[in-house]
């Protein structure tokens, strides 16, 4: 009888728990705080050795894929330094998540580009090269930028976004999205499998000559969102709207906000409630946030609805004097939560629950990344997953 078999043999008598595997499969069930598992080993060494065998946490990664706890943020303007937004036991230290930069020259005029599935994407625009990184195992991947998405080629400003395929916990693609000079949204696709970029696809993009606005559209710098098969960007310049990325199709499609933009208005791309593209609108004139969703006909057209609407002002407790203008700084798709600066202070909303938090009052705006990713602390627990 080899090793695997004495492990998982049991005597008629032995109870369900004595079998390896059905404890296992409870223990994948535990929540994915950053804690579960460290006090799952402290239980007993039987515990501990099931959680610390090297494929254990890689299942209990994809297990929680989609429901993955919120950790904190990276400040985008503060050198990507984390802020923590989790209480403890589960709050991780400021300082653990650092990216080490070899040489500081690449970084100069850098893009940090957001963080999905655990990793986190930067173009580095000196050496032209997407750079994804790892901030649990520190690890870090350069990837060549193609020749399209050269600066005197784009209409400044290129976006992208960082993703694991479904299923996958080693492998990733990154998706470069920008303008280009002839009036043309471009993308393409890099998969760490082939370690190599796909087709340039692209799609003309709408100009108007009649509104004056002479800025050619371009490709906004905020975060991607994600829904379904689906990555979004948002479109500034001469025309405002939405660019989507079809990642089964491969193919780029334009398409219209749900309401007109003033210049103090507050808004953000997200995911909407249930799945699909959603859109955060809160008007200057009023702290009244809507929240629209695409929903699609059965003659495939995606009209916008307007869904819920939540008056901030009454969720937060504002009293008069702090009604103040508003800025979202970030989302957070998995956990459906808005980072929204007042007068009072930086809060964090659940949409979703309409369950709140005020992490800290600051004058300065920035722009946050949100880092959604199962975590175990300390350095008790293995993480083998890496980024290939």
């Amino acid at each position: 009888m080899n090793s695997s078999s004495r492990r998982h043999a049991r005597s008629p008598a032995a109870g369900p728990l004595d079998d390896d595997d059905l404890v296992c499969e409870i223990l994948l069930r535990l929540p994915p705080q950053p804690s579960a598992l460290p006090r799952a080993s402290a239980v007993c060494k039987r515990w501990r050795r099931l959680v610390s065998e090297p494929g254990f946490f890689r299942r209990f990664r994809l297990r929680h894929r989609r429901n993955p706890p919120l950790l904190g943020f990276f400040d985008r303007f503060v050198g990507l330094s984390f802020l923590p937004t989790l209480d403890a036991p589960n709050r991780i230290p400021p300082g653990r998540f650092s990216v080490q930069r070899e040489d500081e020259d690449d970084y100069e005029r850098s893009m940090s580009l957001g963080c999905r599935h655990g990793l986190f994407l930067i173009l580095l625009t000196k050496p032209r090269q997407a750079l994804v990184w790892d901030p649990i195992t520190g690890e870090k991947q350069r990837i060549a930028v193609p020749a399209a998405f050269d600066l005197e080629k784009t209409a400044g400003l290129v976006n992208g976004a960082v993703l694991r395929p479904a299923g996958e916990d080693q492998h990733f693609q990154v998706v470069l999205a920008a303008a280009d000079q002839k009036h043309q949204a471009i993308a393409c696709v890099y998969s760490s499998k082939t370690c190599l970029w796909g087709n340039l696809i692209s799609a003309p993009l709408p100009y108007d000559e009649a509104n004056g606005i002479r800025v050619p559209t371009m490709v906004h710098t905020d975060d991607a969102v994600m829904a379904g098969d689906s990555l979004y960007w948002m479109l500034v310049g001469n025309s405002c709207g939405i660019l989507e990325f079809d990642m089964v199709k491969q193919s780029l499609a334009v398409m219209r906000l749900p309401v007109h933009i003033g210049g103090d208005d507050c808004f953000k791309m997200m995911r909407a409630e249930g799945g699909g593209l959603g859109f955060l609108f809160v008007p200057a004139s009023d702290h009244t946030a809507q929240l629209w969703k695409r929903k699609t006909d059965c003659d495939g057209s995606a009209p916008w609805m307007l869904g819920r609407t939540i008056e901030l002002d009454k969720v937060l407790s504002l009293i008069p004097e702090e009604k103040g203008p508003l800025f979202i700084l970030g989302f957070a798709e998995e956990n459906s939560v808005v980072f929204l600066w007042t007068m009072i202070g930086l809060f964090m909303i659940n949409l979703e629950t309409l369950e709140f938090k005020n992490l800290f009052k600051t004058m300065f705006f920035s722009y946050y990344h949100p880092f959604e990713s199962v975590y175990a602390a300390g350095n008790s627990m293995p993480y083998v997953a890496g980024i290939k």
